[in-house]
């Protein structure tokens, strides 16, 4: 007979309620004429709250708002942006988008987040902006890439995709640059199934990304069908914001929820001396969107190891994000150390909210077994 596989843990999957499910239908068989903003506008606001930010605009997705922020910042053709090599082409595609040149720099070996060091070393007349990401809920370090911003008179721009819930010494992830994106992609701590949010606290800016959103055509403009500029397309569906307006009241839930999962691993890995995770630096709090375990060069343990012994207890890991400058559209940059070497030796762990206690256990024991623990 052939033997049962346990059932199959996945990586992540969204926490949907009564709540989301009774505003999308709402939205759906009620959200038309001159409700069909109702809950794009309450989404944005709540959101907007939660983070303690003037401004937010929801959109179809985080890469939408990257290249809406980007296009508003006036970035071009010949220009520069600066960001860490470690990252999802989510955020270097938009800076192509606006026929800017991306430029790759390498991550810290502890929070594999931007060298703030190697950023500057990288800033030339070309340089318009450079983006902070905070990978996997980790932070990068806000002060020092705020610091070189004034300095230089460059905008710093927060990809908080993966950092809902991260916190900068009392400030939450995404409100402490010129301004902030973020992912509600499926897999994320809140989703809408695909979308995004620009926010930011500049009052221009955001009457620009506005314009620019809805197709060029300024608020306020009174001619109908009349565009200013020529714009984009990017606004959020009002059935996608409802869901969003119902994860957003249970954010403080889903954020908690997340780092109980992260801790659980912790705690029965904190023995393993081979084993690094996500780090939680003093003033800072990690919304820990994705649990990761980087293994020590001298385990000799390999990305490879780690996906096959996964696979045989069926459960889905995911890899570590590739070096951006690696893939075929940009050139190899393998003075980025820490970004070449850390993806041969990591792995993303599940993290989905409902996650079991028994689920955990087997996700822990797998590592355990590697390890030679067990």
């Amino acid at each position: 007979m052939r033997s049962m596989k346990s059932p199959r843990i996945l990586y992540t999957k969204p926490s949907i309620t009564a709540r989301e499910i009774s505003y999308a239908t709402d939205a759906a068989a009620n959200g038309w004429g001159e409700r069909c903003y109702e809950y794009i506008n309450r989404f944005e606001a709540a959101f907007a709250s939660h983070l303690g930010v003037k401004h937010a605009i929801a959109t179809s997705s985080c890469t939408g708002a990257m290249h809406l922020g980007l296009a508003a910042l006036d970035i071009g053709p010949g220009d520069e942006v600066v960001l860490a090599d470690t990252n999802w082409i989510a955020c270097a595609a938009p800076i192509t988008y606006v026929g800017a040149k991306p430029v790759f720099v390498d991550v810290l070996p502890d929070s594999w987040c931007i060298d703030a060091t190697k950023v500057e070393a990288a800033i030339s007349p070309n340089t318009k902006a450079i983006v902070a990401v905070h990978l996997y809920g980790n932070l990068c370090n806000m002060t020092a890439l705020r610091e070189i911003g004034e300095r230089y008179q460059i905008p710093i721009i927060e990809d908080s995709a993966e950092a809902l819930g991260s916190i900068w010494h009392g400030r939450k992830a995404g409100s402490l640059g010129s301004f902030g994106v973020f992912s509600f992609h499926g897999t994320k701590t809140l989703t809408t199934g695909e979308g995004g949010m620009f926010v930011t606290n500049d009052t221009d800016l955001f009457e620009k990304v506005l314009t620019l959103s809805n197709h060029g055509r300024a608020r306020g403009q009174t001619k109908q069908f009349w565009p200013d500029v020529v714009g984009f397309k990017y606004k959020m569906s009002n059935i996608q914001a409802a869901i969003g307006l119902g994860q957003i009241e249970r954010i403080d839930e889903l954020i908690e929820r997340k780092r109980t999962i992260f801790q659980r691993y912790q705690r029965a890995l904190s023995h393993l001396a081979d084993i690094t995770m996500n780090p939680e630096p003093l003033g800072t709090k990690n919304g820990y969107w994705m649990p990761t375990v980087v293994f020590s060069a001298s385990s000799g343990i390999t990305r490879e190891d780690l996906q096959k012994a996964f696979s045989e207890e069926n459960v889905d890991a995911r890899v570590f994000f590739w070096p951006l400058s690696s893939l075929p559209t940009f050139t190899p940059a393998p003075s980025n150390v820490n970004a070449y070497d850390l993806p041969n030796r990591a792995i993303n762990l599940p993290s989905y909210h409902d996650m079991t206690d028994a689920e955990i256990e087997r996700v822990v024991n797998v590592l355990l077994k590697l390890c030679g623990a067990v």
